[in-house]
């Protein structure tokens, strides 16, 4: 039986992780940013500018060009997708499930939000009012077009 820490680190030996300032650099080249942290950690400690918000219950279906549900920066299977989350964890867990669907230059961010943040990176501060857009990734579950479901997650 292969535990959570052996699992993970055999996903990442796939992976082509970036530091901050490496998928800062893959950004101006056209890669996009996706942040999977919940609504909870985004209202919390802010978001990266011009990161693209797709909860990870939703992920899959959001990149794939071809799931009638994904977001307009999935044109096709050579998409470089940068995952992050808050640590660094389950991004890295998320990339290789992109991967497993075809998606073969998804990755993550090394130390995630937190590196981020921690590298002197623009980060959107919170808003202290609570009246933020940060809340979940309605701009996605409510667009015109296909629901995920039924062969995608409801919620």
């Amino acid at each position: 039986m292969t535990t959570i820490d052996e699992h993970l680190a055999a996903v990442r030996e796939g992976l082509d992780r970036l530091d901050p300032h490496a998928a800062q650099a893959a950004r101006r080249a056209g890669a996009v940013l996706v942040d999977t942290r919940p609504a909870f950690q985004r209202e919390a400690d802010g978001t990266v500018p011009g990161a693209l918000i797709i909860e990870r219950n939703h992920l899959e279906w959001r990149c794939d060009p071809a799931s009638g549900a994904s977001v307009p920066e999935a044109t096709g299977r050579d998409v470089h997708w940068i995952v992050l989350c808050d640590e660094g964890y389950a991004s890295s867990l998320a990339a290789a499930s992109l991967r497993a669907i075809g998606l073969r230059r998804a990755t993550d961010l090394t130390g995630g939000f937190q590196a981020w943040r921690r590298a002197g990176l623009p980060v959107t501060v919170p808003d202290p009012t609570g009246d933020s857009p940060l809340r979940g990734d309605t701009q996605l579950n409510h667009r015109p077009g296909p629901s995920p479901t039924p062969a995608g997650p409801s919620s």
